[in-house]
């Protein structure tokens, strides 16, 4: 045990972490030391092949010294065990919790779909447990009660065919908002219209889904000399729905040590608290005015679904089986929270990613431009009714998710009991991690894997976003997968196609190629895009296009 102790106080010590901190550690290692015997004594009796290949773990500590040593980039250090260890399926132990990695589609499967059922279980963490208002919300909780009864409400109500064919004005309303605004924009600038793609992309998300959960675009009046643009309050919210993404399961040591998280060693917790002050500053009163208005007049209405405007009207107007209000306030905002964080960043980051792409190869965007062309024209603005004729648009946000996801690894996943994963051991409560980046970059199956190339993507029907071979992931998949695939593709293929239709995009003045380095911390771009627009189309689409929107704000 001193050996231990040793260990770790030289260890935090040279992270110069204050004593008071190394004395509270310290206090932990009988309890964590009795959880890696188990699991080692676990490993042991079953007599199996062992854990995955793995780097040589400390005791006790196993591999939190090298995860603490790499944020906020632990991604990158786990795909460089990946590479230099030349493996599929990597083990790591942070405290004792083994994490074990997948970067194969063959394994991918084996944990996805064959034995997707040990495996729907989520990690309990201080971010997911607050942003989940206590684990109330689909995707998050850790309880499979609660989660069958979320599941079943975003199934059958939320993101039912009906109610999507019903939205429809909305997210075509807000397509419409997106030229508008980048053509005022031009407009403003006397038609040297400089665009910065992920403010443009990042917003037309946070207003499309604000319009879908709360009918609304912005949180107080529509600020003046802003057209079709957002306000403080909105810029607030849309970043802070990036940052909770970016804590969401972020290797946080809190995750691994429990006991920890009030001492918040490496400023996860503060980060948090704040985002959900903000977040429940600009969704509480919306949501309690809902539910006032609904116990009011609504309860009992058997038209109360039916007329329903949004998908807060859906939520609050539940009932149960004695006509009482079904959902609680928590559950609510908790499911609002979810659909509005799990909405902004993958279309938002294909979109940036596919133009800066596009812009280094304009063949490619000729070709997607003439596709729009031929099959919708320049008479009117392409509709989703369009989509199923784009086959090459689709292929590049097809090669886009294929190289530039936004996360690295899928939510994370823990065993339900003892399991094996490639005829390795997986003990009770390993945390798995599919590899976004290890299955969509993998040389073993993409030829020259970095290259971006879309016509690797065509084949002779219709083209789909997802990838049922699981050779890249655009979307989670299995019981605990990603139940509005058909809303976030129509998102995507929107935004990207209205942008590419309605104007020509070019590099800035001086700009001879668009530096496609990655941020460091992220899958981003390392700085944010911009270009040069000028309209495309004829003057009478974006004026009055133009005109509507302002009277209608």
């Amino acid at each position: 045990m001193l050996s231990c102790n040793t260990t770790l106080t030289l260890m935090l010590s040279s992270l110069n972490v204050p004593a008071a901190i190394v004395i509270a550690i310290a206090t932990l290692l009988v309890l964590v030391l009795f959880h890696h015997r188990r699991a080692t004594s676990i490993r042991v009796a079953k007599g199996t092949r062992g854990l995955p290949p793995g780097p040589t773990m400390l005791p006790v500590i196993g591999n939190m010294h090298h995860m603490i040593l790499n944020k906020p980039a632990v991604f990158r250090w786990i795909h460089s065990l990946l590479s230099d260890m030349s493996t599929d399926i990597l083990c790591l132990r942070f405290g004792a919790t083994h994490v074990v990695v997948v970067s194969c589609p063959k394994i991918a499967c084996e944990v996805l779909r064959k034995k997707d059922a040990m495996f729907t279980d989520r990690p309990a963490t201080f971010a997911s447990n607050l942003f989940s208002y206590g684990y109330k919300s689909a995707s998050l909780t850790t309880l499979e009660s609660q989660w069958k009864k979320m599941r079943r409400i975003l199934s059958s109500e939320i993101l039912s065919p009906a109610l999507e064919r019903t939205f429809h004005v909305q997210r075509l309303q807000e397509a419409d908002h997106l030229i508008r605004y980048v053509y005022g924009e031009i407009k403003a600038t006397h038609g040297n219209g400089i665009i910065n793609i992920r403010h443009v992309a990042q917003h037309f998300c946070g207003n499309l889904i604000r319009r879908l959960a709360f009918g609304k675009r912005y949180f107080g009046e529509s600020p003046a000399m802003l057209v079709g643009g957002p306000g403080h309050q909105e810029i607030e919210h849309v970043d802070a729905l990036f940052t909770l993404i970016n804590y969401l399961y972020g290797f946080s040591v809190s995750d691994y040590f429990p006991a920890l998280v009030g001492l918040d060693l490496d400023g996860h917790g503060k980060v948090a608290k704040r985002v959900v002050r903000v977040l429940d500053r600009l969704h509480d009163p919306i949501i309690r005015e809902r539910l006032n208005e609904w116990s009011s007049h609504g309860k009992g209405s058997s038209n109360s679904k039916r007329n329903a405007a949004d998908f807060l009207d859906v939520l609050v107007s539940l009932e149960d089986a004695d006509g009482q209000q079904l959902l609680s306030f928590e559950e609510i905002k908790a499911q609002i929270l979810e659909m509005m964080f799990a909405t902004v960043d993958n279309p938002s980051n294909a979109v940036e990613w596919a133009l800066a792409e596009m812009l280094n190869k304009p063949d490619i965007m000729k070709k997607a431009v003439d596709e729009l062309d031929a099959v919708v024209g320049k008479e009117r603005l392409v509709q989703e009714s369009d989509f199923c004729k784009l086959n090459y648009l689709k292929s590049c946000i097809r090669e886009v998710f294929r190289i530039h996801p936004y996360h690295a690894f899928t939510v994370p996943r823990v065993a339900s009991e003892d399991t094996t994963i490639a005829e390795y051991m997986v003990p009770k409560g390993t945390h798995v991690l599919v590899s976004r980046i290890g299955l969509g970059r993998n040389a073993k199956l993409w030829h020259e894997p970095l290259q971006f190339r879309p016509e690797r993507h065509l084949n002779d029907g219709e083209i789909d976003l997802t990838e049922p071979d699981l050779r890249f992931i655009s979307f989670s998949t299995g019981r605990r997968g990603c139940p509005a695939v058909s809303l976030g593709t129509s998102i995507v293929l929107m935004m990207f196609a209205r942008l590419l239709q309605a104007f020509t995009w070019e590099k800035p003045p001086g700009v001879d190629r668009i530096n496609l380095q990655e941020s460091h911390t992220s899958l981003t771009l390392a700085e944010p895009l911009v270009l040069l627009a000028k309209p495309r189309l004829a003057v009478h689409l974006y004026e009055a296009n133009y005109r509507r929107s302002i009277c209608s704000e």
